[in-house]
């Protein structure tokens, strides 16, 4: 039985949250249909382009996400201590940017006016319900969505229903499970032959991630991994970017009954791939790999096992889920 909303999410505390959206029917509404050859593929940069616009306003972080041609994951931690460090004016700002009274000519919404601050700040009770919904999951979705679908419809001159529903949720309880979780989202387009590799996986963070890390530019709209990367966020991990991205590789080189994709077993390393210094990956291991070693070692057994017994591990039901296996 699906849980409610409010049973997953704990409204005013920090979690981490993996969601997921499906297109109505299935339908390839982000991509290219397989039978009527319809290219909506640029749909997928609308909505890795709102999740970083959000991602600036709202006190959520974008850990991970993946978006592919019927539907898109993103995993979510929510920051209401960030919230509770605004000014009255920085929250109402935020939040007039969000819903603009009025817009521009060319369609953007102008800088919120003094007054429009005043009005909102007036107001203690609404005030506090908007700092309420600015670190809510459940709101971040919702712009995400409602933006997508609105664009959509109007492209293709429709009013129908974009999305199949709400948004489905479940709260990832520990560092194992984010990990885990972390590592499914970053992996799909492998999961599913959309792309060989995870350097080759567009329109998902690790792709971001990767694309940062060899130029020496941190990707800062996104939640890091490591404590600290970014010199002002607590990482989402327990671990550094580049090991983080070595557990991706070898984690896409198990072959999973269900899916079709893995990626080649004669393929060198990820971090040789990139040109990562693996002396200083191993200095890192050595150094801080507790960890690491400890969630490596029970994805191995756990992936043994499941070989061993045809198990069929995947992240979405209540029961079956790999995150909450690693418990």
């Amino acid at each position: 039985m699906t849980r409610a909303r409010s049973e997953v999410v704990a409204e005013g505390l920090e979690g981490v949250y993996h969601c997921t959206t499906k297109c109505v029917r299935d339908a390839y509404l982000c991509g290219v249909h397989a039978r009527t050859g319809q290219d909506r593929e640029h749909r997928k940069e609308w909505i890795r382009s709102r999740l970083r616009a959000l991602s600036t306003l709202f006190a959520v972080e974008v850990a991970a996400y993946a978006i592919m041609s019927n539907h898109w994951h993103v995993v979510l931690r929510n920051r209401p201590d960030w919230v509770a460090e605004w000014s009255d004016d920085e929250a109402a700002r935020r939040w007039l940017l969000l819903f603009p009274s009025d817009r521009a000519a060319e369609g953007s919404p102008p800088p919120p006016s003094l007054s429009a601050i005043s009005l909102i700040t007036a107001n203690p009770e609404r005030l506090a319900e908007i700092r309420r919904r600015l670190s809510s999951v459940s709101w971040f979705m919702r712009c995400v969505n409602e933006y997508i679908a609105r664009r959509a419809n109007q492209e293709d001159h429709d009013h129908g229903r974009f999305w199949s529903g709400r948004f489905h949720c479940q709260a990832l309880r520990n560092d194992s499970a984010v990990l885990a979780c972390m590592a499914y989202v970053d992996l799909n387009p492998v999961r599913a032959k959309a792309a060989m590799t995870p350097e080759q996986s567009e329109y998902t963070s690790v792709y971001d991630r990767i694309k940062a890390r060899r130029t020496e530019t941190p990707e800062s709209w996104l939640c890091p991994i490591g404590e600290g990367e970014d010199g002002r966020n607590g990482g989402i991990l327990a671990m550094s970017l580049d090991q983080y991205l070595s557990l991706v590789d070898w984690s896409g080189r198990q072959a999973r009954a269900d899916k079709p994709g893995a990626i080649p077993a004669e393929l060198a390393n990820i971090l040789d791939r990139l040109n990562i210094d693996r002396d200083r990956w191993d200095a890192a291991v050595t150094g801080q790999g507790r960890f690491f070693r400890r969630v490596v070692g029970r994805l191995e057994s756990l992936w043994g096992a499941a070989r061993r017994m045809g198990t069929q591990w995947r992240v979405g039901s209540e029961r079956g889920r790999l995150a909450m296996s690693l418990s």
